[in-house]
């Protein structure tokens, strides 16, 4: 058993990953013995991920707020708290806050043999971003 005191601050997520606000507090890192990669991501509303896609694939739990979620070339998916999203492996995808709430999330995922955990693409674009379904609080 390992026991690891919180020590790690906030990280502002990085503007080639996100637009917007987002802020990102780690869960679990990979070390001896375990592949697993979690994180909590704090999205600000708009605040939303660029295209990218997992290696081994990864789910996201939703916390709290009202959030969007997107595979290329699928409908734009409105997520709550409860929620629970799997992408495939290598499936493009992005996801995050709704225009008007701001949307937490849990993000888990296995990190590939190199320690890779995505290949991010383009940011997504506000047209894209735009045409979200009505949403009701």
């Amino acid at each position: 058993m390992q026991i690891t005191p919180t020590s790690i601050d906030t990280m502002v997520g990085p503007s080639e990953w996100f637009t917007g606000a987002v802020y990102v507090d780690a869960v679990a890192a990979p070390s001896s013995g375990s592949r697993l990669s979690a994180s909590s991501v704090h999205f600000t509303p708009g605040a939303r991920t660029a295209w990218h896609t997992h290696p081994n694939g990864q789910t996201i739990y939703v916390t709290e707020g009202v959030g969007l979620a997107q595979r290329r070339g699928g409908p734009m998916e409105v997520i709550r708290p409860g929620d629970r999203v799997f992408f495939e492996p290598g499936e493009d995808h992005w996801h995050g806050a709704t225009p008007g709430r701001f949307m937490t999330h849990l993000a888990m995922l296995e990190v590939d043999d190199e320690g890779k955990s995505a290949t991010w693409g383009a940011h997504v674009s506000d047209v894209e971003y735009t045409a979200a379904p009505p949403i009701d609080n």
